[in-house]
């Protein structure tokens, strides 16, 4: 049943996607490297002014949150990375802070601008210290007073730190000092961490990143190295960034607003859509209310929710609003429903996975042929049964946490990295979409693209949350939305509902009817 005909003419994520992206793109190492090449040229600027002013924008961060008093060692390696690290430490002496460099110069090979850097800093007179290092290397003390610049490698290293280069950085981890990293973390690289040396990468408080957030700056197991991150504007050039192509995207509040779908004034229930929750077994009916309930919050005109008999006294009461509809069997999903009424089904929060509810999965699946969201104990099912993957239909969307998605694909990724590289295989193998939830959760879509989300907090880390963002989605697929709109937005309004919620509740007291209860709030600041 196809609903929602008068609201068809409004503009789609998809259809604006490209031009969408175009403002918060990820670029890889390679490309970071060709954004310098392209401002230095197109500016045109000499590439020491472009350090210039990317040191003049480092600097005055700083300085925002430590003042003169605070004594700053500075550790400087030989490219670019250590240039920018020696000019800010000429800045911050020129402002009267007490700044100690040391240059690391083993190989005696300074990049160009480094050691235009080098003789500047030289000349300065109100530098406390200067140190090159070229052999043996005596390390300062570090007191929990001093503030320590890490300058050492940027974002084009690809291979782990080494020698006395990984000294330094456990020397420097385990010093009680305040750790300021420029660009990068110094041994962290631009995208792939897999197998990189954990212990041998800088762990910052604060990570001072120029123009692009980098992809590793995504993922989760990296946070321990970035610490609070502040992306810094230093003006590189936006004709490069517009029209180079890239794989991977920040979606943010001002490229979903436009695609919002405003309700006519003339709508009725009818054409709002009708979505489909299957939820919840015996002793797990909040998953069935919370789906449900966040469902009914996004929008759809009517939400049938399809549960075990036991749970009917409980879902009348706390959902008066939804339709039910009961199973045969009292505890337990025991039989696929015909969907031809519904616009969007969802499956899995809370069914348990009995036998006779995965052959009723399958079934299920097989003849829906409206949308379907697929999240919690159906991927559980799925990952049981492997095989049946094959039977999934194209457009099929699933929302797994990293541990259901490894369980789902049958392997333990070494990386946050990796487990968006099998995601991203997947998408593609099943032409559908995959929700890598988290912090920053990400969108693998069938054309080989990621769009991270921007909301949330990690207060909505608590049972029951996913299970929220499965009701949205739902919600917006029965309304009309194309796929990837609706799991761009319902990632989006679930974080901004999440991040409504913990103004007033706090992180440690959040629960997941919470955020359904912000939905409202959400909704009104993308419609404004």
């Amino acid at each position: 049943m196809i609903l929602n005909k008068i609201l068809q003419t409004a503009p789609t994520i998809l259809q604006s996607f490209d031009y969408l992206c175009s403002v918060m793109k990820i670029f890889n190492a390679a490309q970071i490297r060709e954004l310098d090449k392209y401002t230095i040229e197109h500016e045109p600027i000499k590439s020491i002014d472009l350090m210039e002013r990317a040191a003049k924008a480092i600097t005055r961060a700083i300085m925002e949150e430590w003042t003169e008093r605070t004594p700053v060692v500075v550790f400087a390696g030989p490219g670019n990375n250590g240039g920018d690290g020696l000019a800010v430490a000429r800045m911050l002496a020129e402002a009267d802070y007490q700044v100690s460099v040391y240059l690391f110069n083993i190989h005696n090979k300074l990049s160009d601008d480094c050691a235009s850097n080098r003789q500047r800093v030289i000349d300065c007179k109100k530098l406390s210290k200067f140190t090159e290092i070229t052999l043996n290397f005596d390390p300062p003390e570090l007191t929990p007073d001093t503030l320590v610049i890490d300058s050492l490698f940027g974002s084009g290293i690809n291979k782990p730190l080494m020698g006395g280069f990984a000294s330094l950085v456990k020397y420097v981890n385990q010093s009680s000092a305040k750790v300021v990293s420029i660009d990068i973390p110094s041994g962290l690289m631009c995208d792939d961490n897999s197998y990189n040396i954990r212990t041998n990468i800088i762990r910052a408080h604060l990570t001072l990143t120029l123009q692009q957030v980098k992809l590793s700056m995504m993922f989760a197991d990296c946070q321990q190295y970035i610490g609070r991150l502040r992306v810094l504007d230093i003006r590189l050039h936006p004709e490069y960034i517009n029209k180079t192509k890239v794989s991977h995207h920040i979606i943010e509040e001002n490229e979903l607003r436009p695609c919002m779908r405003q309700r006519s004034d003339f709508a009725h229930k009818g054409a709002m859509g009708h979505a489909l929750i299957i939820a919840g077994s015996y002793g797990m009916a909040g998953a069935s209310i919370l789906a449900t309930r966040a469902c009914l919050r996004s929008g759809v005109g009517k939400v049938t929710t399809h549960t075990p008999k036991r749970n009917y006294g409980i879902m009348q009461v706390a959902v008066p609003e939804a339709v039910m509809q009961m199973d045969h069997e009292e505890t337990y999903f025991s039989e696929s429903i015909e969907t031809s009424d519904f616009d969007a089904v969802a499956i899995g929060p809370g069914i348990g996975l009995a036998e006779n509810t995965a052959i009723a999965l399958i079934s299920q699946i097989r003849r829906t042929q409206c949308p379907i969201v697929i999240d919690a104990d159906a991927l559980n099912i799925l990952s049981n049964h492997r095989a049946w993957m094959q039977q999934l239909p194209k457009g099929i969307i699933m929302t797994p946490h990293p541990k259901e998605f490894d369980r789902l694909i049958g392997s333990v990724s070494n990386s946050d990295y990796e487990r968006l590289t099998h995601a991203l295989q997947l998408a593609d193998r099943l032409q559908g979409y995959i929700i890598l939830k988290g912090h920053h959760s990400a969108l693998c879509t069938p054309d080989g693209r990621v769009i991270f989300n921007s909301s949330g907090n990690s207060g909505m880390a608590t049972a029951g949350s996913g299970d929220v963002l499965t009701g949205i989605i739902t919600a917006l697929l029965a309304r009309g939305y194309e796929r990837a709109e609706a799991c761009l937005l319902g990632m989006y309004l679930h974080g901004l509902a999440g991040d409504f919620a913990i103004r007033d509740m706090g992180k440690e007291s959040l629960v997941a009817s919470d955020i359904i209860d912000y939905l409202p709030k959400a909704f009104m600041r993308l419609e404004d």
